[in-house]
Order: C-alpha cells, then sequence, then structure tokens
C-alpha cells in the first residue's frame, strides 16, 4: 500500500521542540515504506485558517525549522486557507445529502447552553435543537451555520496504531459546525477534507488530538469516504514528569540551532523519544529510516532531557567533518569579534579542529574553544593569564623564545622535546613553563595541548604572540 503521510503545523508560533518530533516521525515513516518499493510521500501542509493568530513569520520559522532539520517534504507547502471555497463545496454536499443542517442558534442562545453545562459540571454540547427543526422558523438576521448530523446511537471506534483500540460513545459528541456563519470553515471539519483530497493514508500526531479522531472519523463516514489510519503519540514530557514547558526545553527549533546543536544530533534525540530499536542510542538516518515503524512507538509520555540532548551533540560534533565545522562556527565568530579574524583564520581553524572538537559539546562551546586561534595580535589577556606571565616565566619564556625560532621541522613534538630539555637541564617543572607559554600564545590558561597550539599557528604567530607576551615589563 501507498504511504502518504504529513505534518500540518498551525503558524501561530514557533516550530516547537513537540512538532519538531511529529513532523521527524511523519518523514521516517513516509521515507521507510519509499525505501522498502511500497511508496512514500511526505507532505506539508499551513493549517493557517486561524487568520487572527497565523503570521507569514510563523510560517517562515516553520519552514526554516522543518529545513534546518533536514525534514524535506514533498512537492510544495499547501495553505489550508487557499481552500476554503473547496472546504465551502464540501460543506454544502453534506448539507445537500442531508447529513448536515443549518443552525440558527443565536449568540445569546449558545452562551444560555455553556452556562448550564458549566453549572451541572458537564463539556460544553451543542442540544441538537435545529438538528430536525423546519428553516422556516429561522429567527430573522441570523446567519446560520452548518452542523454535522452526527449519529446520536451505538459508539465510534478506532483501531490506533499506536494507543490500540479506542472507542467513545456517540451520544458523548454533539453537532458539530462545519462552516461558520461567514462561511469559514473550522479547523476539524477543513482537516478531513485536505487530508481526504490529499491522499493521506496515515495520520500521526500528538495524542492531545486523540478527541478529535472521534469527530473527523464520524466525518470520513458521512461523506463515505475511507478514513486514515490514525497514530496517536504521547506527548513530550519534562524530566521532572510534569507538561514540557520553556523551562525543560521547550522551545522553538531556531533556539536549538542558535545554542550550537547539529541538526542530526536533534534527529537521533527526538527519534528516541518515544520510539526505541533495542538498546542503540546513537542511530545514524540510513538506520532510522530502514528500522522505523509507527507500531515501535511506546504509550507512555517521552521526557526530555536537554543534558542527554548535549551528550549526544558532543558525540555528533567529534564525528562531524572538519571543514563543515569550520564553515558552521565562522560566522559565530565574526559576530562574536566584530569581524575582526585574522587573515589565515580558515586555514588554522582547519588545522586545529580535530583537538578543538574534542572538548566541546555544542558548536557555541567549539567557537568560543577556538576563538583565541583566530584572535589578531596583540592578544588581550584573561587576569588568570596575566597573573602566570610574571617575572620568573617571562624570564623563560625569552630564553625559549630563541630555541623555537631555529625549530626544524615546526611540529608539536620538536616543540615539546625543546621544551622538556629546556626544563630538565634547568631542574624546573614542565608546568612552570608550559602554562606561561599557554598564555602567551592563547591568552588564556585552558586550551588544547599547548605544543599542538604551537603547530597549528604556525612559526610566525606564535613567535609573534610570544614577542607580544615578552613586551610585559620585567621588574
Amino acid at each position: 500500500m501507498r504511504v502518504v503521510t504529513r505534518f500540518a503545523p498551525s503558524p501561530t508560533g514557533f516550530l516547537h521542540i513537540g512538532g519538531a518530533r511529529t513532523a521527524l516521525f511523519n518523514w521516517l515513516y513516509a521515507r521507510h515504506h519509499a525505501r522498502h518499493g511500497d511508496g512514500g510521500t511526505f507532505l506539508l501542509r499551513i493549517e493557517d485558517t486561524d487568520r487572527a493568530r497565523s503570521t507569514p513569520e510563523a510560517v517562515r520559522a516553520i519552514l526554516d525549522g522543518l529545513t534546518w532539520l533536514g525534514l524535506h517534504w514533498d512537492g510544495e507547502a499547501i495553505s489550508q486557507v487557499a481552500r476554503a471555497s473547496r472546504h465551502a463545496t464540501a460543506a454544502r454536499q453534506l448539507l445537500i445529502e442531508g447529513k448536515a443542517y443549518h443552525c440558527y442558534c443565536t449568540p445569546e442562545e449558545l452562551a444560555a447552553m455553556r452556562e448550564q453545562a458549566r453549572k451541572e459540571g458537564n463539556p460544553m454540547r451543542y442540544d441538537g435543537r435545529w438538528r430536525n427543526r423546519d428553516p422556516k422558523e429561522a429567527p430573522a438576521g441570523v446567519k446560520p451555520v452548518i452542523r454535522l448530523k452526527a449519529p446520536e446511537d451505538s459508539e465510534t471506534v478506532i483501531e490506533d496504531l499506536v494507543q490500540g483500540t479506542v472507542r467513545v460513545a456517540n451520544d458523548q459528541l454533539d453537532d458539530m459546525v462545519l462552516l461558520r456563519a461567514d462561511g469559514t470553515p473550522t479547523y476539524m471539519f477543513a482537516v478531513v477534507v485536505d487530508d481526504h483530497d490529499m491522499g493521506i493514508t496515515h495520520v500521526i500526531r500528538g495524542d492531545d488530538h486523540l478527541t478529535n479522531a472521534f469527530r473527523q472519523f464520524q466525518l470520513y463516514r458521512a461523506f463515505g469516504w475511507e478514513p486514515p489510519a490514525f497514530a496517536h503519540i504521547p506527548l513530550i514530557h519534562g524530566p521532572d514528569g510534569a507538561k514540557l514547558s520553556k523551562r525543560h526545553g521547550a522551545l522553538g527549533v531556531e533556539a536549538y540551532r542558535d545554542m550550537g546543536f547539529l541538526p542530526e544530533a536533534v534527529r537521533n534525540y527526538l527519534l528516541r523519544l518515544g520510539w526505541s530499536h533495542g538498546d542503540d542510542e546513537i542511530i545514524s538516518d540510513d538506520q532510522a529510516i530502514a528500522w522505523f515503524d509507527i507500531k515501535d512507538v511506546g504509550r507512555s509520555a517521552a521526557r526530555f532531557d536537554m543534558a542527554k540532548l548535549t551528550n549526544l551533540n558532543g558525540h555528533y560534533l567529534r564525528q562531524t567533518d572538519d571543514a563543515r565545522l569550520v564553515e558552521l562556527i565562522l560566522p559565530r565568530l565574526q559576530a562574536t569579534l566584530g569581524g575582526g579574524l585574522a587573515a589565515d583564520a580558515t586555514a588554522r581553524l582547519m588545522r586545529g579542529m580535530a583537538g578543538l572538537k574534542e572538548r566541546a559539546k555544542t558548536l557555541v562551546e567549539l567557537a568560543e574553544n577556538a576563538a583565541f586561534y583566530v584572535r589578531t595580535r596583540p592578544l588581550a589577556l584573561s587576569p588568570k593569564a596575566s597573573q602566570i606571565l610574571d617575572d620568573g616565566a617571562l624570564r623563560h619564556l625569552a630564553q625559549l623564545r630563541a630555541s623555537f625560532a631555529a625549530m626544524e621541522p615546526w611540529t608539536a613534538a620538536v616543540a615539546e622535546a625543546i621544551t622538556r630539555r629546556y626544563a630538565e637541564d634547568g631542574n624546573v617543572k614542565l608546568g612552570q613553563i608550559a602554562q606561561p607559554l599557554r598564555a602567551a600564545l592563547t591568552g588564556d590558561v585552558t586550551s588544547p595541548p599547548v605544543f599542538e597550539v604551537m603547530a597549528v599557528l604556525g612559526r610566525e604567530e606564535a613567535l609573534g604572540r610570544i614577542d607580544d607576551a615578552l613586551k610585559c615589563t620585567v621588574s
């Protein structure tokens, strides 16, 4: 069977992490079936019927977020509001067939129903007063809505691919509005018409939509359409088990990009929130596509843990090509340093990246750790670096400087050998030499191995930085 999935966000804000996981599961399920010859398509629909809250900025944020995550959809993104005439035609079809009716309830009548339900402690349900009433009795000046003539007895049963068999008594569901009085469709109605017209075979979404599925199932039956398979995945909670909020990390996808996470790490982490494949934690896209099945999603809420995501990102950083990392951190360094980068900054970063990426978990950390390589001279010294470069340290640097100038070849191994020999000859601990050298070369007291730093900087830059340090006043 050909599989068609869709991601259908409302553009009322950013693409949050829960929505990103929903998109990922839909993308994977489609790609899995495409690979196995069943045919798989992943579509994107922007559910922008709420014109008061939908914004072009939110649409761009959703598209940018999905693109950054690498969840590329097939074909053009569909705007739900652009299909309003189709929704109206579909509603009138049900009206003609006697499966829907005009309701002329006034706002005051609906308010009274809500108040009565509140007093009785019940959810608001329309009482069906216009279901079988003669439209000739319609009050003057009231524009009608169109409501579904929903079944009143028996029950609606859905075989959910994640939740199993779920059911609701039909007398618990009222006759929902299909078209508002102004002719615009309700979200619940537009979703069904759009999913049918787009050929959606599997609706994979959060389990907060499970109650919607019963009403939508009734709509499919009213139209005589085959319903899609439903799969309602549990929501994501924070590590404390509470509903995910901003304090847990419920941010827009762009925030994770700005915090220095790699999209492949975010994909891997989101995949493991509710889905598993044995004890595998590090799962490539190729493996995910090969293994993913929506039936393997658990029913329990997943827990978001920023520390685990950060550690996973560190793994992906270490596996990432050096040239790509340089390309990713250069804009961050330019922004941080105001564009004042050394002329050969890219070459230095390429030489030093292997050592740098072993010590970072995010691109932000990586850029911070790499900044000393690309700063222009003279370096600004941190307070601790200035403290280390006392008179004794500067005298050691002055004597070593001549040996370094004559050093051949310019490698970390040769620099280390020269420094160790100097320390042994002078009966000085290596740290008493290496730390001042580090301070002079980096402007700080922490860095990759100092002799590696010398090799990465190159002869001219390393000697120049030592000369800058030696200009400090020796008492």
